[in-house]
């Protein structure tokens, strides 16, 4: 028995939730992915899933177990990167995630110069609006938006970016321009989920932040098409200011309500920081932070 791979199957399984998703994220047959982890045990003399139609459970055994697995796997990793000189030059696959019109828009420029300049490293970009879990998707650096909850990973601020109520001039020369958050119920909204509730906006006015309700005239699943539905004339929408810059240069968005956005968003790359960094990693953060600070200064009207 390859008791490495077993205990990656293993360990892959309990983190995928069942054996036939490992078997897909591992691309190992399930066959293979059962009869390794069964393997597993009758070595060890002990179960450590509770196997059942619908999901995995560690036994108390298996608990103890992914621990030490995990600690092995990271370790033999650690050793296999230092002897493959990852640690001597930046070399090798750097994966890194973002979300998605943020990472078009300015991570993706950076990546590409980054990759111009190191010839020896190749870089695996998710562009994705969702929160990976970087071990377990094995992700070496996040681009994150958003104020960031306690954890044991390191942030490197990069900038902020800003919540930004806007319309199009002729919408505003046909319905008039809010002085106040309030006003904003007497006006068409376009909405979008994901930055916030479709009923209500949040404002900010002696650093107390509140919300107003406001009218949904269109709803959309995306902050591109809430734009290009403002710029229509459609009504007011809400969204963050990079994605605006080249509207509101253009005279396409005019920005509104100014005095009550709420506290900017820190914009923050995210990485795992545990022990020595791989050279690919720390040449990333070093190429990649002045430049995403640069852009964010420059992404304002």
């Amino acid at each position: 028995m390859d008791r490495l791979e077993a205990m990656s199957l293993f360990v892959a399984a309990v983190e995928a939730g069942s054996l036939s998703a490992a078997a897909r994220r591992s691309g190992v047959p399930l066959a293979t992915v059962s009869r390794k982890v069964s393997d597993l045990e009758r070595h060890l003399k002990t179960r450590l899933l509770n196997r059942s139609t619908r999901r995995l459970t560690l036994t108390e055994a298996g608990d103890a177990y992914l621990g030490a697995c995990r600690r092995i796997l990271d370790e033999v990793g650690e050793a296999e990167r230092i002897a493959g000189g990852e640690y001597n030059a930046p070399t090798g696959e750097l994966s890194i995630t973002a979300p998605i019109v943020f990472g078009r828009l300015h991570v993706l420029p950076v990546v590409t110069a980054f990759l111009a300049a190191y010839p020896q490293v190749d870089v695996r970009l998710t562009l994705g609006d969702r929160i990976s879990q970087l071990a377990e998707e094995h992700i070496d650096l996040a681009v994150r938006i958003g104020r960031l909850p306690a954890s044991r990973m390191v942030a490197m601020g990069v900038g902020s970016i800003r919540h930004v109520v806007c319309a199009s001039p002729a919408y505003l020369a046909g319905h008039g321009t809010p002085k106040t958050p309030q006003e904003l119920e007497t006006h068409s909204c376009v909405t979008f989920e994901g930055l916030d509730s479709l009923a209500t906006w949040m404002f900010a006015a002696d650093k107390t932040d509140f919300t107003v309700p406001v009218r949904s005239r269109l709803r959309v699943n995306t902050a591109e098409a809430a734009i290009d539905a403002a710029i229509a004339g459609v009504g007011m929408t809400r969204v963050l200011s990079y994605q605006i810059v080249g509207a509101v240069r253009l005279g396409a968005l005019c920005p509104v309500l100014v005095d009550f956005e709420p506290q900017p968003w820190p914009v923050n790359l995210v990485h795992a920081g545990q022990g020595r960094l791989p050279v690919k990693l720390r040449a990333f953060l070093d190429f990649a932070a002045p430049r995403l600070r640069e852009r964010l200064a420059q992404a304002t009207w």
